[in-house]
């Protein structure tokens, strides 16, 4: 079964999404064949890349660079995302070759394959995706109302990965309002333009399709909470074996949850460089001795008198 994938990044992201990728060849089924495209701005350059190389160690794929110009030029960038974060939003476009498509972002690690998730009949939803959980953030519920003006019932849901129905975008001209909407400075970005243009047209996925960290934290702390939303069996499936999604903190850049995760598959992909693991690790531990020397002399000037705390 052919699986087509979209990724957009540009080439200061090029090893996590090599670890990306490779994650997903490797969990890939028998009879999976991945139709990889990688949607890039015009001043990238993959041509030497080692993404390059997958293709050749992984039969079960092809990957294809396709350069974007004229799009989003200028859009709003927040959190060192780049304007190549909007490319999802016109794939229909940019890849006219298939009536559905799956994306994801590359700080992602797949532990599955992902014929179900795209086997899922959308109807006339334009997208599949994976809801925010708002119920139980009720900060959010707020935010959601007073910067968007969006009802958290009708669901908001997470744009890193997502089912897109291509036809259907085409179909009702969504791509110009988009476009329209891609001029405005959303803190969420593409993630605002899609809720905020397709509400109440986004198919609920199970959450296993988008482990990102705010849900994780959710299946951890309110474990109860978040089966009495989904079933026991699919947050247990969303543990297990769900899409890895680091929405925060990035686990080649500073400890976080499940960094363990993308670790194991770093040292696993052809990307693994043992200077930067070692320089990053010493790095972690420098920085903790820091902390623990910045505490004990916090410690001697509060108390500087107190012989006591000493006996």
């Amino acid at each position: 079964m052919t699986l087509p994938i979209l990724f957009t990044f540009d080439q200061s992201l090029e090893m996590p999404a090599g670890v990306c990728i490779t994650s997903l060849l490797e969990n890939a089924a028998p009879d999976t064949f991945y139709d990889i495209f990688i949607l890039h701005g015009p001043g990238c350059d993959f041509s030497e890349s080692k993404l390059n190389e997958l293709a050749r160690i992984y039969p079960n794929c092809c990957i294809r660079f396709r350069k974007v110009e004229g799009e989003f030029v200028g859009g709003y960038e927040i959190r060192g995302i780049p304007e190549t974060a909007y490319y999802r939003l016109i794939a229909p476009e940019l890849i006219p070759e298939y009536d559905k498509i799956l994306y994801s972002d590359v700080d992602v690690i797949f532990r599955e394959d992902l014929a179900p998730y795209y086997q899922e009949d959308l109807g006339d939803c334009y997208f599949g995706a994976v809801d925010t959980c708002s119920a139980l953030r009720p900060s959010y519920q707020e935010y959601l109302r007073k910067e968007y003006g969006l009802d958290w019932r009708r669901g908001y849901f997470y744009s890193g990965n997502l089912v897109i129905n291509c036809r259907q975008l085409l179909r009702d001209g969504k791509l110009q309002q988009f476009r329209i909407l891609g001029k405005n400075d959303y803190h969420q970005q593409d993630m605002s333009i899609i809720n905020i243009a397709c509400s109440g047209r986004i198919k609920p996925l199970s959450p296993a399709f988008c482990l990102s960290t705010p849900l994780y934290d959710l299946m951890v702390d309110k474990r109860a909470e978040m089966e009495a939303i989904y079933g026991a069996e699919e947050i247990a499936h969303a543990l297990r074996s769900g899409i890895v999604h680091y929405n925060g903190a990035k686990p080649w850049k500073q400890p976080c949850p499940n960094a363990d995760i993308w670790w194991a598959w770093y040292r696993r992909s052809i990307f693994f460089d043992e200077k930067f693991t070692r320089d990053f690790w010493v790095a972690q531990r420098d920085s903790d001795l820091r902390k623990s020397l910045a505490k004990r002399i916090k410690t001697l000037f509060r108390y500087p008198l107190d012989r006591k705390l000493w006996k």
